[in-house]
């Protein structure tokens, strides 16, 4: 009974803390960042990041332009005036709107600096998102209400003063979740190399040659732990972070280790079969 109810307590906390955790990264993903004026008459630009390309440096940014006021008509569902929504060098294109007609969503690309994917799962990025409009050939205010739909990222912005510009400068860092994972991945990767090493001792100090199941054990482990590795989200490459901290070790241990057990079996059953009866 304490040993079960020792197990019971465990689980419960490990629920929750888990739940807790759960909870503080939804409340964070779910975070809108107001950034610029406050005015009646502005244009709002609603954006979300949809997918964060670490490989390839770059962000695709969902878009909703709402003109307010008397800049828009339909509840703010068509300008009324042609709207030129003026982006920052990092993002990829200007949007253009034509007056009376229904406003709808666009995507954009928006590159990112800083940061090397190699150093995953630790890398953090950086980028500017800035909007200026024009309606009719003259600026107006713009406010940005800026979130986060990629559940491998979290991202916070600082808003950055400017008079009817919005602008916010963006820092992307990898989700607790997934940082959680990886580091469970890398503690699990030393572990079963260590359990491959403690195998290994016992089965070389042993006088028994060849043991086949002690051997497709660790063989099984060597395979089994690429494939683990594969799994890390992301698609990390190879080489990163999480390479040099734990997998390629654990797989040079344990193929170091197999093939040590091989070889000290085969001399101990050659010993055996030459052995005077």
């Amino acid at each position: 009974m304490p040993v079960l109810i020792s197990i019971a307590v465990l689980i419960v906390v490990a629920v929750a803390v888990g739940s807790w955790l759960q909870f503080t990264e939804r409340q964070t993903s779910d975070t809108v960042h107001t950034v610029g004026s406050s005015a009646a008459d502005r244009v709002d630009v609603e954006a979300a990041v949809q997918s964060v390309d670490a490989a390839g440096r770059e962000l695709v940014l969902r878009v909703w332009v709402i003109p307010r006021g008397t800049l828009g008509e339909a509840d703010g569902a068509a300008p009324v005036a042609d709207l030129s929504l003026q982006t920052s060098g990092a993002t990829h294109s200007n949007l253009e709107f034509a007056a009376h007609e229904r406003l709808a969503t666009r995507d954009v690309q928006v590159a990112l600096t800083g940061g090397s994917i190699s150093d995953y799962p630790f890398d953090t990025y950086e980028t500017v998102l800035a909007f200026r409009a024009q309606l009719g050939g003259e600026q107006v205010p713009v406010r940005l209400l800026f979130s986060n739909s990629d559940t491998l990222f979290s991202v916070s912005a600082e808003p950055v003063p400017s008079r009817q510009e919005a602008v916010a400068a963006l820092r992307l860092e990898r989700s607790g979740s997934l940082l959680v994972f990886a580091v469970f991945m890398m503690v699990a990767m030393w572990a079963l190399a260590a359990s491959v090493i403690i195998g290994a001792w016992y089965l070389t100090t042993g006088s028994e040659g060849l043991v086949w199941p002690g051997l497709a054990w660790m063989a099984a482990t060597l395979f089994a732990l690429a494939a683990f590795r594969n799994t890390a989200p992301g698609t990390p490459p190879i080489g990163c972070v999480l390479d040099w901290f734990a997998f390629l070790w654990a797989e040079s241990v344990i193929a170091l280790c197999l093939i040590t057990v091989v070889i000290t079996g085969v001399k101990k059953s050659l010993r055996q079969e030459t052995r005077p009866t």
